[in-house]
């Protein structure tokens, strides 16, 4: 099996999870460097991971790698991206693409140039999303038109979104939002569980988008949601002859009788020895079945790896294979382009009243 090799840029909490799969897929990935600015901060990482980190650009260069993972803050996402992809590497950069139009139109004109770019969108490659929609598309519930989604935040919410309403990357569309905040008991962050009750305010975003060929989103999203075991990812999906809610699927067969029947996702418990309470305990997909049939098994095998570092871990073979010119992008770049622009306009409309009226930025 081919081995890709590949630098991160960046060593913060998003950049652990690049390590992370390069660990659980040491057949597949070959993590040659991770560089960060601060050798006391290099220094620590190369400890706790026992990898090869450096404060040397130079060095992670020189390591040749097929692609250039870039995890930095998200207003230096862009710039960093640009400097590697001028050395002539094909970029892996995480979301979002961009957070104003100016940034949107100047990556838009490197992609134009040759410059390789793949922004790392993975919701649509997690198991259970990729599972739905393989059943959106073999027909079950006809053609989709109305979506309700509290999944994901954002320029992320917004891939999920086009991808179940089936929406082209070009639809107009419009929306208004407004950011609403709400006491919530407080149970875990990026680092520790907390026990002791406390209350803060926590922000939910709704927003209504209204594409030109009559299909809606409802988009709502509490940023608790991701870790908290007391706010859940919701979705329901509606087509003409049927709808899905959370993995069930109510549907007409070709009689127009109807059914019901659900995703059965089968998950394995691993144990790991990292501190973090988000790591400790991974439920790891084994498969997903629909209809007596499997829709989905792990594409690297039981290895130990949550839903996310799998959706990740298969772009990353994606883009190195892009890199190697032996396929396409894994992810347009003009689809992360409008991912970063639907964010954009919600946070215009947010007084909840204003409409705005998309325009084709990319030409």
């Amino acid at each position: 099996m081919a081995k890709y090799r590949f630098v991160i840029i960046g060593s913060g909490w998003r950049a652990a999870y690049y390590i992370r799969i390069a660990k659980a897929l040491p057949n597949i990935f070959v993590l040659c460097a991770v560089y960060c600015r601060s050798q006391d901060k290099a220094d620590k990482l190369s400890h706790d991971y026992g990898i090869n980190v450096t404060t040397s650009e130079d060095e992670c260069s020189l390591c040749n790698p097929d692609f250039v993972v870039v995890s930095v803050s998200k207003s230096a996402g862009a710039e960093v991206a640009s400097r590697w992809m001028d050395k002539g590497f094909t970029v892996l950069m995480e979301t979002p693409a961009a957070l104003d139009i100016q940034t949107i139109t100047e990556l838009w004109k490197r992609n134009l140039k040759g410059q390789k770019l793949v922004v790392a969108e993975q919701y649509t490659r997690y198991p259970q999303y990729s599972a739905l929609l393989k059943i959106i598309k073999r027909g079950y519930i006809g053609d989709v038109s109305c979506l309700n989604i509290s999944i994901a935040h954002d320029y992320h919410g917004a891939s999920l979104m086009r991808a179940l309403l089936g929406v082209p990357v070009n639809m107009p569309f419009s929306v208004f939002s407004k950011t609403y905040s709400f006491p919530t008991v407080e149970t875990l962050s990026r680092y520790e569980e907390f026990h002791d009750g406390r209350i803060s305010d926590k922000k939910r975003r709704v927003a209504v988008f209204e594409f030109d060929n009559g299909k809606t989103c409802i988009y709502d999203f509490d940023s608790e949601q991701y870790r908290s075991p007391i706010r859940r990812n919701t979705y329901k999906v509606q087509g003409v002859k049927g709808e899905i809610i959370d993995n069930v699927c109510f549907y007409l067969d070709t009689d127009n009788n109807a059914h019901e029947k659900e995703m059965i996702i089968k998950y394995r418990p691993v144990d790991t020895d990292y501190d973090n309470p988000n790591l400790r305990h991974i439920k790891e997909v084994e498969k997903i079945t629909f209809d007596d049939e499997t829709i989905y098994e792990p594409p690297f095998g039981l290895c130990g790896l949550r839903d996310d570092e799998t959706a990740m871990a298969i772009l990353m073979e994606e883009t190195a294979l892009y890199a190697r010119n032996e396929s396409d992008t894994p992810y347009p770049l003009r689809d992360a382009l409008q991912d970063a622009y639907m964010a954009i306009l919600m946070d215009a409309s947010e007084t909840g009243n204003e409409v705005i009226n998309s325009t084709q930025i990319l030409q």
